[in-house]
Parts: C-alpha cells; sequence; structure tokens
C-alpha cells in the first residue's frame, strides 16, 4: 500500500530514538515517520545521524518532522536533554526508544572477562536504559550463553527493569515493553557474528526461510507505540524466529531435509 494511503498509526506523536542513526534504530525511525511520528534521533555517530534525518525529511512519503541531537546514553545530562530538545522542538513526548546498546569482545572463560569491560557494557546497554526509563531488549536476556557474559548480563537486568518500571508507571498511564530480536542484520551484528547477510538466517532461526531483518523489529516497536497496544505493558516481545525456544542439540523429531 502507498505510504500516503496507510493508516498512519503514530499521527500526532512523538518519538525520540536512541542509537537511530543506523541499524534497527534507522529503520524504526524511518518506519514511525512513515507512520505519521515526529521523530528525534539521539546518537553519537553525529554524521549519521544528521544523514539519516536529512534522507527522512526528503522523503515524499514522510509528512512529519525528523531531527538529530547527539546523546552518548551513558550521560544523564546528555538523555536530559535528548527529552528537553524533544519537548521543546515539538511540544511533548509520546514514546521513548531505548534502542542504544553495544556488545563486547567474544571472551567465553568468564576469568579472562576484565571489570572496565564489564563496567562499560552494562553503563551502554543497563544504564543507558535506566537513564531513559524505557528499553530495548536482545533475546540474550532470555537465554544463556547466547553472548559474551557482560552482554548477555546487561540484557537480563533490562528484562528486570523493564517490569519494574512498568509497575510503578502504570498509575501515570505510561507503558513500558521490550523488544527482543536476536541476530539482526545490522553492522553492528554482522561485524560481531562476522558473518554475510545469507548467513544469519540459518543460524539463528528456526522458521525456515526467514530472515529477521532491522524492519521487523521495526515493526513490534510500531506495534508497542501505538495506540493499537494500549493495553500491553509489562511485556517482553520476542522477534527472534523462535530461536529462543530452541535446543539445537535436542530434539526427539530429529531434522528433516
Amino acid at each position: 500500500m502507498h505510504a500516503n494511503l496507510m493508516l498512519r498509526r503514530l499521527q500526532g506523536k512523538v518519538a525520540l530514538i536512541t542509537g537511530g542513526a543506523r541499524g534497527i534504530g534507522e529503520c524504526t525511525a524511518r518506519l514511525f515517520s512513515k507512520h505519521g511520528a515526529k521523530v528525534l534521533i539521539a546518537d553519537i555517530k553525529d554524521d549519521l545521524g544528521e544523514s539519516v534525518c536529512k534522507d527522512i525529511g526528503s522523503s515524499s512519503s514522510s509528512a512529519s518532522g525528523c531531527s538529530y541531537v547527539h546523546c552518548d546514553v551513558t550521560k544523564e545530562k546528555d538523555i536530559e536533554n535528548a527529552v528537553n530538545t524533544a519537548v521543546t522542538q515539538y511540544g511533548k513526548l509520546d514514546i521513548m526508544f531505548n534502542n542504544a546498546g553495544t556488545v563486547d569482545e567474544v571472551k567465553p572463560n568468564i576469568l579472562d572477562n576484565d571489570q572496565a569491560e564489564f563496567e562499560r557494557i552494562l553503563s551502554i546497554n543497563l544504564v543507558g536504559a535506566f537513564l531513559g526509563r524505557n528499553m530495548l531488549l536482545g533475546v540474550c536476556g532470555i537465554i544463556g550463553g547466547a553472548a559474551t557474559h557482560a552482554y548477555t548480563s546487561s540484557k537480563h537486568g533490562l528484562l528486570g527493569l523493564m517490569k519494574n518500571t512498568a509497575v510503578e508507571l502504570g498509575r501515570f498511564g505510561i507503558r513500558v515493553n521490550c523488544v527482543s530480536p536476536y541476530a539482526v542484520s545490522t553492522p553492528l551484528a554482522k561485524d560481531f557474528l562476522k558473518l554475510a547477510d545469507d548467513g544469519l538466517g540459518g543460524m539463528y532461526s528456526n522458521l525456515k526461510g526467514a530472515v529477521l531483518e532491522p524492519e521487523d523489529a521495526a515493526e513490534a516497536a510500531l506495534y508497542l507505540g501505538s495506540d493499537e497496544s494500549k493495553c500491553v505493558s509489562g511485556h517482553n516481545l520476542v522477534v527472534d524466529g523462535g530461536f529462543a525456544i530452541v535446543n539445537a542439540g535436542f530434539s526427539v523429531f530429529g531434522k528433516s531435509e
């Protein structure tokens, strides 16, 4: 359906997206804008972020505003400034999508992990979300042993933070949820896994022929940010092709070709 004819599910809403300069954040910014939201991208990659905003603004399918602000999610003042910028520029803030995150070097032996690197990952993935009071979660928050110790710990922490925050903020009409993708074909994931685009789907999915794309995570975020999910809070929406429920080492049925 043509963008101008489709239902604009975020019409009149204002969204702040951290880590919106590339990957899932960029796809979400583009999708939110197409659905009528005014978008503020917050990132540390200034050139990329400004380029995305310019492209969204020049798109014929986008009738909404898009702007950029520099934001390091480990710094509370940066997040406060981003929120204030959204409110000052657009008059309000309806959706805060804390998408910013990172991964660390693979060190399977926990004894090889140093404190400084562990704290760095937590400061971005967990503390950054805490400062924003809403979060994007990965499947590593559901299962263990699928990534590094620091990364997995940060994602499990996010799940608990999301649930507690949802309980506290519900009385104010504020919903808090998580989106849990896994092995999305983003530059960060491909660099970390050292895989080409076509190598992600077969290894990290339980659905034949389905390859998880950034747009899939963006669609999940769109649902949670829209009024269609008005009664959904404290929920972890898993978007992983069934990966989290599969034990590759055990099957009573075997594998069919």
